[in-house]
């Protein structure tokens, strides 16, 4: 089942709304624990393939006891925020709310579908790393208002339950220190629609305040607030069962984040950057280790085969050697090697989840999902932070 975990992300221009707060590399007293273990495999469902998954721990804010650790949470360097299943959550969260004293809740968009529920407030604990009283997304439940029409008709289909969503919860780690943006924070039109407030009449569209939106817990820490670091290791043909990485919390803030030889490639204010493929350069392309699998243009273009019972995917004879190149917005660019393998088999195999040669269409361009991180330690740096290789946001390897 394809899951492509990419969050409708905001323009760069959301930077500069916010006071120049936590925007510098680590600066406490010393070194604390930056690395969170990661596990690819087939997530708390135990459907899932090519998906990295690890724990948080939400407390109620301000509480040292009442806290929670919740594991089978998916690592999304393609969006900003936690969001969490309400079938999981046990700890009592302050509910976010307007004026009027009405709950706000969240209609979150991503490109398979799409998370409702409120937006409620907790301290977030990864590692030896915290961030305090953060607005999160607490996913559907008995007591989320009623989805509201305009969130349905988004025509994408809803991911509230395991089962749907195939993970306990989202850590979204990506390239935005929140996970709308200036976009949200105005009425009318241009509004994308994510945040409602829910008087008892029904849930209506408003302006949410950057600070009030569902942020990226990274950019609060109090250090190593840069960005992250994916680091999983090669993961050759036919696949394993599962494999064991780290997810490392800043970038040249310790000595195990330092950039080294990393090329730094910018984005545009949607976060992308350009893939050369054959002689043509496609735009709209990233770097997304929500999605699973390799998803870049179409048969017609690559001349893959789709296969016959799952044309999410390709599906040829044999395995084909490709290769392409990835440009920054800053003219930065590096090759990438990559193999596509023939889905039907693997997908069929039900003791493998990871694959390093999976990938299926997506017309237009390049969704360079987990099994580019496979071998290649990747970092996302998030916008606005300071950072060796310059201000965020970008990718880099």
């Amino acid at each position: 089942m394809r899951r492509v975990l990419l969050l409708i992300i905001p323009a760069i221009a959301s930077l500069l709304a916010l006071a120049a707060c936590n925007n510098q590399p680590s600066s406490g007293s010393g070194p604390i624990n930056n690395v969170q273990p990661i596990v690819a495999n087939s997530g708390p469902a135990n459907e899932y393939f090519d998906g990295a998954f690890t724990s948080v721990t939400i407390c109620a804010p301000g509480s040292a006891t009442n806290c929670q650790t919740i594991d089978g949470v998916l690592v999304d360097t393609g969006s900003s925020g936690l969001r969490l299943l309400s079938s999981v959550v046990t700890v009592a969260l302050p509910q976010q709310t307007d004026p009027g004293g009405n709950p706000i809740a969240e209609c979150n968009q991503f490109l398979d579908g799409y998370t409702w529920g409120p937006v409620q407030t907790a301290d977030i604990k990864i590692a030896g790393e915290q961030a305090s009283s953060v607005p999160i997304q607490v996913i559907g439940g008995s007591a989320t208002p009623t989805v509201p029409a305009s969130c349905i008709g988004t025509g994408l289909v809803s991911e509230d339950t395991l089962d749907d969503l195939g993970a306990n919860g989202i850590l979204g780690v990506g390239l935005f220190r929140q996970d709308c943006g200036s976009a949200c924070t105005f009425v009318g039109a241009s509004n994308p629609g994510l945040y409602y407030s829910c008087p008892a009449s029904g849930c209506v569209t408003i302006a949410e305040a950057l600070t009030r939106q569902v942020q990226n817990p990274v950019w609060l820490f109090p250090q190593d607030n840069n960005g992250v670091l994916v680091d999983l290791p090669l993961v050759a043909a036919p696949g394993l069962a599962s494999v064991n990485g780290s997810l490392i919390f800043g970038i040249g803030t310790q000595s195990n984040n330092a950039l080294g030889t990393a090329k730094v490639l910018t984005v545009d204010f949607n976060g992308e950057i350009s893939t050369v493929f054959n002689g043509h350069s496609y735009s709209a392309s990233f770097v997304d280790s929500g999605s699973n699998g390799l998803y870049f243009l179409d048969a017609s273009t690559t001349g893959l085969p789709l296969c016959a019972d799952t044309p999410l995917f390709y599906c040829p004879a044999t395995p084909v050697d490709l290769s392409a190149t990835n440009v920054g917005l800053n003219g930065v660019s590096t090759p990438v090697a990559f193999v596509i393998a023939n889905a039907d088999p693997l997908l069929s195999n039900q003791q493998i989840s990871v694959f390093s040669g999976i990938a299926g269409p997506n017309p237009g361009g390049f969704d360079w999902g987990l099994p580019f991180f496979f071998g290649r330690p990747v970092f996302t740096a998030i916008e606005g932070q300071s950072t060796p290789g310059g201000a965020g946001p970008y990718f880099a390897y």
